[in-house]
């Protein structure tokens, strides 16, 4: 039964107190200075009744609508992926009448859909009122909204160059081929503006359309990456068409010969296409990590779509003080690798290398990348022997972004694993014969330490709390203030600059100077963070090396011919091709993550 407010008490008749006479006289007041701290909110009737099960509460629909998006953005994120999927699977297989054409127009439509929702975006939701008013401060730090420009620009340069090299074919190809740049660079203009002004925003109007929105654009994005995986693949691996050449893979030049376009009677018709060909292949790299960030970005804004969160923006600047070492000993390793890499490729490029003179570059090749594991190990294991005497909490708040970052941090490492595990499979199964494969055995077995150590470090950096500096306390006294023992007088006529207080001197580590609150006190890094800044300066350049090489065109696994004798040629290939980019990206994410974990120690 409900509890009247006007009811009339009678429990003094009666002998038995009711519940209001049974409060006491604290609990009165408790209850009144609660409801006088809640004057601003409106007044709203209590009642002890059991509520109605026949009235609906009011967070069903929320969730309701909350899930119906999450799984409508999911269906079209899964349909977009395995359609682009098959189709630059089918377009890479010359035996399947699938043609680049067909699928480039395939990404054209991606690009344009996902084009227009970014521009409906920017004009319409992003402009409404209450539309973003929380943003996530661990969201899209600014170093990586940098680099996304940055291989924003070098993508678009790309572009630039396909279509002065795909003009040239006009006259007897498609010219879907030159549309494709055209809208690509358009894409990646609008999107990169999207990404840098809005990749923090929680959107909390139209979350339904906006998640849809930015699985779409996940998607496209994730298709495009694959497309040009493809396509970069192709340039290292060209399947043998003769029995007597089912160890060796075709140069880099015979594939832009013959898979530019597919038909060799179709010639330029200006001079300048093998040149800007040349040019583009270098680019490709830059646009496949260009689409990952992107993918990446767009994730964490579906992720804190409704999501209600205080922008925590870490001020954390960065600084090279005091750090030496690990730049000097990275730059020194990046260097070295660039040179043994350049001379690698000289070699392998060269159509009339004898195998004397092939197997000296490969060799090479190996002891500079057993080299470099074997010192970013040992820096690791520094690194780790640091946390353990490290006594920063872990932090307790969850982000969508860390949470982000570690699995694609593992995820992408399973690409190197598998390659690494199959080698030393065939190595261990031929008995390593011969010091290249002994090397290559070396390799793999290191290249998996290097990995599970790495993943670690990462991981653990990446849960503990930033360094607080902590300031000494400075106590300035007031000379005016009278002890007991004086009297006013004794300050008349005192020169009381020449003589600071004796507690301003006991507490201030700039009491000696007149000007003691004008000098700032910088001490210098405790000896925790310093090791821990230069393994991060030191294996993020080390990663950076190891990014360049096999991005940019070594491939080992295909120029010692142990593995693909073992495997075959079919099988090998596909397990490199598949491996190997995710293994690059590892490398590019472990840069990003490093240089977060350098920001935080």
């Amino acid at each position: 039964m409900c509890l009247a407010t006007g009811y009339q008490c009678d429990c003094l008749t009666h002998g038995n107190p009711c519940e209001p006479c049974r409060m006491s006289a604290k609990d009165r007041e408790t209850e009144e200075a609660s409801l006088s701290n809640n004057i601003n909110v409106p007044i709203q009737v209590e009642s002890t009744c059991d509520p109605d099960p026949n009235i609906p509460s009011a967070g069903a629909p929320k969730d309701r609508g909350r899930n119906w998006g999450w799984m409508l953005s999911g269906i079209i994120c899964v349909n977009v992926l395995i359609l682009g999927c098959a189709l630059v699977s089918g377009s890479a297989n010359n035996n399947v009448k699938i043609g680049s054409a067909d699928l480039q127009v395939f990404l054209i439509l991606l690009l344009l859909l996902t084009s227009i929702w970014m521009v409906y975006y920017l004009i319409y939701t992003a402009r409404k009122e209450n539309a973003v008013d929380y943003k996530d401060g661990h969201a899209g730090p600014v170093w990586l909204r940098g680099g996304l420009v940055l291989f924003g620009l070098l993508s678009i340069v790309m572009d630039i160059f396909k279509i002065a090299s795909y003009a040239g074919f006009l006259h007897c190809d498609s010219a879907v081929k030159v549309a494709f740049p055209v809208v690509q660079l358009v894409f990646v203009i609008v999107q990169t503006y999207f990404l840098w002004m809005h990749a923090k925003a929680c959107v909390q109007l139209q979350r339904n359309i906006t998640r849809c929105g930015l699985m779409l654009t996940l998607s496209t994005n994730l298709v495009v990456w694959m497309s040009a995986v493809t396509e970069e693949s192709l340039h290292q691996t060209t399947y043998p068409e003769y029995q007597s050449n089912d160890t060796k893979l075709s140069g880099r030049s015979l594939f832009i010969s013959r898979a530019g376009y597919g038909d060799e009677t179709c010639k330029c018709s200006h001079t300048s296409c093998s040149i800007f060909k040349e040019a583009y292949y270098y680019l490709y790299p830059f646009n496949i990590e260009y689409s990952l960030f992107a993918s990446a970005m767009a994730y964490i804004m579906w992720k804190n779509v409704g999501r209600v969160t205080e922008e925590h923006d870490h001020h954390i600047k960065f600084r090279m003080k005091d750090i030496f070492i690990g730049p000097v000993a990275g730059v020194l390793l990046v260097a070295s690798g660039l040179a043994t890499f350049i001379v690698y490729e000289m070699e392998m490029v060269n159509g009339d290398i004898d195998d004397d003179r092939k197997d000296k570059a490969v060799m090479m090749h190996f002891v500079m990348n057993i080299v470099i594991v074997t010192l970013m190990s040992v820096a690791t294991v520094i690194g780790c022997a640091i946390y353990k005497v490290d006594h920063r909490e872990h932090v307790s708040e969850k982000s969508p972004t860390r949470s982000l970052d570690v699995g694609l941090l593992v995820g992408a490492s399973l690409g190197q694993f598998i390659i690494s595990y199959f080698t030393i499979v065939a190595m261990a199964a031929t008995g390593a014969k011969g010091y290249l494969n002994r090397l290559n055995l070396a390799w793999a077995l290191l290249m998996v330490i290097q990995l599970g150590l790495q993943n670690f470090f990462i991981v653990e950096g990446l849960h503990r709390e930033p360094f607080h500096e902590v300031h000494s306390i400075t106590v300035v006294a007031n000379p005016y203030v009278l002890q007991p023992s004086k009297d006013l007088s004794t300050f008349e006529g005192s020169d009381m600059d020449a003589k600071p207080s004796p507690v301003l001197a006991a507490h201030s580590p700039h009491a000696h100077s007149p000007h003691a609150h004008m000098a700032e006190h910088k001490p210098k890094l405790l000896w925790k963070r310093r090791v821990l800044k230069e393994v991060c300066a030191f294996l993020l350049l080390g990663n950076v090396i190891l990014w360049i090489m096999p991005a940019f065109g070594a491939r080992p696994q295909f120029d010692h011919d142990a593995e693909t004798e073992f495997y075959e040629f079919n099988m090998w290939a596909a397990i490199v091709n598949i491996g190997l980019p995710f293994g690059i990206f590892y490398r590019m994410h472990s840069v990003a993550s490093l240089f977060e974990v350098f920001l935080t120690s």
